[in-house]
């Protein structure tokens, strides 16, 4: 299949048969399951996994790619192909209650937005492979304390059990990307792992607190939580953002629902 990378899409292909044959493992789909692709590509996962589970669902921007992809799909199994932005994609939708299996080598310029895209809509999935740059991973799974610790790691660890699976080097692609990849699996927890009473809340308190993470809570949440409101819920007013735990996130979010 003949395609040249394109930039705006974030466009790097992966190719190398190790890789592609550890992802299709690791993710071990069956016939029956619901699985859906983000950015199949020239099909690189796509076929393996179609030729396993029979029946695959992709979102691809790109046209250029869909006939390609539609042309070599019934040596496999049913290719149902969305032409989509999968940042505007309604999961909860194509789900119709049952539950998405997705996967993905995500164009690592809107991976993060589509993360929080795909968080949203987490009752609907069962599980999420993704490959992504190694950095976003470090950071979806960094510990309080750690300099990967942000808004991401919190939001994210809410949501979902994070397991980085194994680094991939840009050999791997064509073109090479700049930086390393990873290879993630979340899953979405079935009950909240902590206790939150109105997650835009938490949601809106993580981000103000991150948008100047070397200040101490008392200066960034100032608007949001008084010094004292603070020091209820047992946590320290000076302490900076990356040193407070995901628990310690939920109790500040539960203040300020309660205030609001």
């Amino acid at each position: 299949m003949k395609h040249q990378a394109r930039k705006r899409f974030g466009q790097n292909f992966l190719h190398d048969p190790a890789i592609i044959q550890r992802i299709v493992q690791v993710i071990n789909p069956q016939p029956g399951e619901r699985l859906v692709e983000i950015g199949p590509g020239k099909g690189a996962i796509t076929f393996p996994l179609l030729a396993a589970c029979k029946r695959l669902e992709v979102i691809e921007l790109d046209r250029d790619l869909v006939r390609p992809l539609a042309e070599k799909a019934p040596e496999f199994g049913e290719l149902v192909i969305h032409q989509q932005d999968a940042l505007r994609f309604d999961f909860s939708a194509l789900a119709a209650g049952e539950r998405l299996r997705t996967v993905g080598n995500l164009p690592y310029n809107i991976s993060t937005p589509l993360l929080f895209h795909l968080i949203a809509q987490s009752d609907s999935i069962q599980d999420m492979h993704f490959m992504l740059q190694k950095e976003v991973v470090n950071r979806m799974a960094a510990a309080p304390g750690s300099r990967d610790y942000g808004r991401l790691s919190v939001m994210i660890q809410y949501r979902c059990k994070v397991e980085p699976l194994f680094h991939v080097g840009p050999g791997a692609f064509q073109p090479a990307p700049r930086v390393d990849s990873a290879f993630v699996r979340l899953t979405p927890w079935p009950q909240p792992c902590v206790a939150v009473k109105d997650t835009e809340c938490l949601a809106a308190l993580v981000r103000q607190a991150f948008s100047q993470r070397r200040k101490t809570l008392r200066n960034t949440l100032k608007g949001l939580l008084s010094e004292q409101a603070i020091q209820a819920t047992g946590t320290d007013p000076s302490a900076r953002p990356e040193s407070i735990s995901l628990e310690q996130f939920a109790a500040l979010a539960n203040q300020l629902a309660d205030k609001t």
